[in-house]
């Protein structure tokens, strides 16, 4: 199975959403264990979410192996993003509430770590920057969205309630003053008390790895409540009249960097 989805585009903006994939290798499923299989911590439904990107000529790269088989968002080295606080890992062993992901004994070997990286991990990260390097030399600029979203309330891992709108650029590392301004102020348009910017979630290794913008390429997270757009208990169904109400954020915010990218590029 290719480790990945692309979908091509012509616009200075890459998207990327590397925890919406739910694929399990059979000899993997077969070591989890019943919670670890329902794959509680998806990224569900952001492909239909954000399906407008197409429209605007915004190129996708999406996961397909699931973020329990390896963690896309995660550096190779399973270095921490946030040190001193909880972390699920490169090749996660528990869910975000705790509990393990594994039968007793069934947890993967370093051997079956590094295989996972190689298999499952290192694809999308060749064709990430791949795409980048091609969008750069096209329009003199890139632009890197990297799409994610997450149940409203985890105690494990923030304290309360998340805002709908958590925008990441690595404390400014990863993207231009300016740009992550207007991003932050067309989500302020629908109103300010939802977002949040560099807060809990200021972006994962793709936004500090990729953002370089010395060099014109810049990038962004977006951690969005689950709430927003479908239920956040199983089956998660997607919530057609809830998503309504926060795509027109999710377009304007997408509409707004592309603008900011074409003006520079």
């Amino acid at each position: 199975m290719n480790p990945y989805r692309f979908t091509p585009g012509d616009a200075p903006l890459l998207m990327s959403i590397p925890h919406v994939g739910t694929a399990i290798p059979a000899a993997i499923e077969a070591r989890m264990t019943e919670r670890a299989l329902a794959r509680p911590d998806t990224d569900w439904h952001l492909d239909r979410l954000y399906d407008f990107a197409n429209e605007l000529g915004i190129p996708t790269l999406q996961a397909v192996w699931s973020r329990y088989v390896a963690d896309l968002n995660r550096p190779p080295d399973d270095a921490p993003l946030y040190p001193g606080q909880l972390s699920t890992g490169l090749v996660p062993e528990q869910d975000f509430a705790g509990n393990p992901l594994y039968r007793d004994g069934q947890a993967p070997s370093d051997e079956k770590r590094a295989e996972r990286l190689r298999t499952f991990w290192l694809p999308y990260h060749q064709r990430l920057e791949r795409e980048l390097a091609s969008i750069h030399r096209r329009h003199g600029i890139a632009i890197l969205f990297d799409c994610h979203s997450i149940l409203s309330e985890v105690p494990r891992l923030f304290d309360g309630k998340l805002p709908d709108f958590n925008l990441g650029t690595a404390a400014g590392g990863a993207c231009d003053a300016s740009l992550s301004l207007s991003l932050a102020e067309t989500l302020g348009d629908y109103g300010e008390d939802r977002l949040v910017v560099d807060g809990r979630f200021k972006g994962g290794f793709i936004t500090r790895q990729y953002g370089d913008p010395e060099n014109r390429i810049h990038a962004f997270q977006l951690e969005l409540s689950m709430a927003t757009y479908c239920d956040e208990q199983p089956p998660w169904c997607y919530l057609p009249d809830k998503a309504a109400g926060v795509r027109p954020a999710l377009r304007a915010m997408l509409e707004a960097a592309l603008a900011w990218a074409r003006e520079r590029g």
